[in-house]
């Protein structure tokens, strides 16, 4: 009987320790996710829409009163939503330094004669102003550095400002060299051969470029004149933490005034020349900010999930605004959203396992300058933490041209490009919450449309990061003052709010982190 008894007590002890572990594992992996996704809804993305993409914002144009607006809202609903800032007390603003450029004025007196800003020269890139004598200056032919010829091969350019000509050497078939076909190539190309003969002099050392092109002088000069007549500001870009290099484009004449042969020399030399570069850099900088909030992981807190949309549009253009309702004021209220419903999850005891940074980026209209502050100047996470992009830039609308499939659709991007674990847990959510067509069209390596690098996932992918892109596509009134909040289709708005919250759900706790399996160099 004793022994009957210590049969049964044991029995009930393992049949009893045995549920007690089911049921906690069954409580671990019964957390619906839906519950928090139906707080993300048509009706508050619509009214937060309606404010944002107002008139009063005046089309959050990067570093004007709109985009100040912007920042501050987004600053106030975070804080209603008690989700807090990783950058600590009341600061939702990482600091954005950017130079708005004005047309510099330059002149040059080169062996006593002078050379005059417009006439003879346009000073493309000053980032300082200087008052300067040099007694030599380094020619180096075509100005090219790439891997089937190069002018910087067998010479020193450091600290040096040189002289460079249009064009690229051909063989003895009329090929060109660098690509053994006839097609011009980045170094002949238009305005892609003034970038691509500056990168190679700044690469290569260089303190300054004097690049002669009668035929890209002739179409620059006029229209920095014009510019410069008006008092027009130019590009922004990033404030460089360094002095940068002087390029200046220059005609023919001045490039003979230099160098006598240098339509018929190709070799590359140090000319002994007296140059005075009078340069005055009428740039200004400006302080622009993206917008971070974030939920803390609670098993996993370093290693970062980001969820990115830019928050800045094309302000106000000839006295009309442009509201960007849905590039990308789509995108930046469904961050909020998506914030709201992890932090409703965190509130019932179920928060990410991993980190959730909300980023809203500035600048995205100018070049993606907001993004990339984020990734290569001042990641507030490092970026070997973080686990992955999830970019969402015009989710409210639908593409016109789109003639095949429902209008339940949504445009995938770069999610197979750096990982493909990422790419089935982006299948994967779709097809377990929402069911919505996943269209790859534009995630061909060959779209004409490039817009895997149009977008702010784009600085986190160059850095081996995975992304997801999502986009809508575009209409007739992308970057137009017609993009206005009541042209979005809200149901739709909310349905791909909610396959990025689910998506990002997933990335963030899961058990393992997902693995880079296609990292480029």
């Amino acid at each position: 009987m004793k022994n009957l008894l210590l049969l049964f007590c044991t029995a009930f002890l393992i049949v009893s320790c045995g549920s007690s572990s089911g049921t906690k594992s069954i409580k671990a992996e019964s957390i619906d996710p839906e519950e928090y996704a139906s707080t993300i809804t048509s009706d508050e993305l619509k009214t937060m829409l309606y404010t944002y993409a107002s008139d009063e914002f005046e089309g959050r144009n990067t570093g004007e009163k709109g985009q100040k607006l912007a920042v501050e809202y987004l600053k106030g609903q975070y804080k209603s939503m008690t989700v807090p800032t990783p950058l600590g007390d009341d600061d939702y603003f990482q600091e954005v330094p950017l130079e708005k450029h004005k047309v510099a004025e330059g002149n040059l007196t080169i062996n006593g004669n002078d050379y005059l800003n417009f006439e003879d020269l346009v000073v493309l890139a000053a980032p300082y102003s200087i008052n300067m004598s040099i007694d030599d200056i380094v020619y180096v032919g075509f100005g090219i550095d790439d891997d089937n010829y190069s002018d910087y091969k067998n010479i020193d350019v450091k600290g040096k400002f040189v002289l460079a000509k249009a064009g690229e050497p051909r063989d003895a078939d009329g090929n060109f060299i660098t690509s053994g076909k006839t097609d011009n190539t980045k170094w002949t190309n238009g305005r892609q051969s003034i970038s691509s003969k500056r990168e190679a002099a700044t690469e290569n050392g260089a303190k300054g470029l004097i690049f002669i092109n009668n035929e890209q002088f002739s179409k620059y000069a006029p229209y920095y004149q014009s510019q410069a007549a008006s008092g027009s500001t130019g590009r922004l870009s990033l404030k460089s933490n360094t002095d940068g290099m002087i390029m200046i484009l220059a005609n023919e004449d001045l490039g003979k005034e230099i160098y006598a042969s240098i339509a018929k020399n190709n070799t590359p030399k140090l000319i002994e020349t007296a140059i005075n570069f009078d340069i005055e850099n009428k740039s200004e900088t400006i302080i622009s900010e993206n917008v971070v909030a974030y939920i803390k992981g609670s098993e996993k807190p370093d290693e970062i999930v980001v969820i990115s949309a830019h928050l800045d549009h094309e302000g106000i253009k000839n006295g009309e605004i442009y509201n960007g309702a849905d590039d990308d004021g789509s995108g930046t209220v469904a961050i909020l959203e998506i914030a709201e419903a992890f932090k409703t999850a965190e509130k019932a005891g179920h928060g990410p396992k991993r980190s959730i940074l909300f980023l809203h980026v500035t600048g995205e209209e100018k070049g993606l300058l907001g993004s990339r502050h984020y990734t290569d100047n001042d990641p507030i996470f490092p970026l070997e933490n973080t686990v992955a992009d999830l970019n969402i830039d015009m989710i409210g609308r639908t593409d016109p041209k789109r003639t095949t499939g429902t209008r339940n659709y949504i445009y995938l991007i770069g999610s197979d490009k750096l990982s493909t674990e990422l790419h089935h847990i982006s299948e994967e959510a779709n097809t377990k919450y929402v069911n919505m067509e996943l269209d790859y069209t534009f995630n061909d390596d060959n779209d004409p449309n490039r817009f895997y690098y149009r977008s702010d996932h784009y600085n986190f992918a160059k850095h081996n990061i995975p992304v997801i892109f999502y986009f809508n596509g575009t209409h007739a009134d992308y970057h137009k003052p017609t993009d206005t909040p009541d042209k979005i289709q809200y149901d739709l708005l909310e349905t791909r709010t909610r396959l990025v919250f689910y998506t990002a759900w997933e990335v963030a706790n899961r058990a393992e982190r997902i693995v880079v399996d296609k990292a480029t160099e």
